[in-house]
């Protein structure tokens, strides 16, 4: 599951050793899991700091807790210490933390929610927006909301031709069309007003 190298053991147990507190471990979790957002978070944890539900790796001198929600996105992550002359780095590599692309196999929502997710909304974020899937119908027509910086924007259309449809069109197969279902008129802080468009 997790691979931990005996150079990160020994890091770790040099930490914890110096804290000198009984039964001190360390917890290891994903944040914003599943999304481009995602990061790990790795901090000292006590018993009385658990939850109750959390994966225990036995190390040497300690143990490591996972997160139980972190669990699948951690699966293959590997954790290592490289001494250098000016110090030392910790490094943890998890390649599932942003999640796993839906398969073929898998609906066409879930194919239309991942690429929203993972590649149109990090780039909406730029201008302060985002798009929020309110259906796709039986014949692959994606309906979608807009909401931030691009709720109310004079280049919502432009953004959903051009760039939106055009890439679920070409990423996920099945989608025929996209539409805005959102009331524009309605924005409140948009990053193009409709007027200056």
């Amino acid at each position: 599951m997790i691979q931990i190298s005996e150079a990160a053991q020994t890091h770790f147990r040099k930490l914890i050793e110096r804290e000198a507190i009984p039964g001190l471990g360390v917890r290891l979790a994903a944040r914003d899991a599943g999304t481009p957002r995602a990061d790990v978070r790795l901090e000292f944890a006590e018993d009385s700091e658990l939850s109750g539900d959390e994966w225990a790796v036995d190390c040497e001198g300690f143990t490591l807790w996972l997160d139980a929600a972190s669990v699948p996105f951690l699966d293959g992550a590997t954790i290592d210490y490289e001494s250098k002359a000016t110090g030392g780095q910790l490094q943890i590599r998890a390649p599932k933390i942003k999640g796993v692309a839906p398969g073929d196999a898998a609906s066409l929502v879930e194919r239309v929610r991942w690429t929203i997710e993972q590649e149109i909304n990090p780039q909406l974020a730029q201008h302060k927006g985002h798009v929020s899937l309110q259906e796709v119908t039986a014949d692959g027509v994606v309906v979608l909301r807009f909401g931030g910086g691009c709720h109310g924007c004079g280049m919502a259309d432009v953004t959903l031709k051009q760039g939106i449809e055009k890439t679920l069109m070409e990423k996920v197969p099945g989608v025929t069309a996209v539409r805005d279902a959102t009331d524009h008129a309605t924005g409140d802080a948009p990053y193009v007003p409709r007027d200056a468009a």
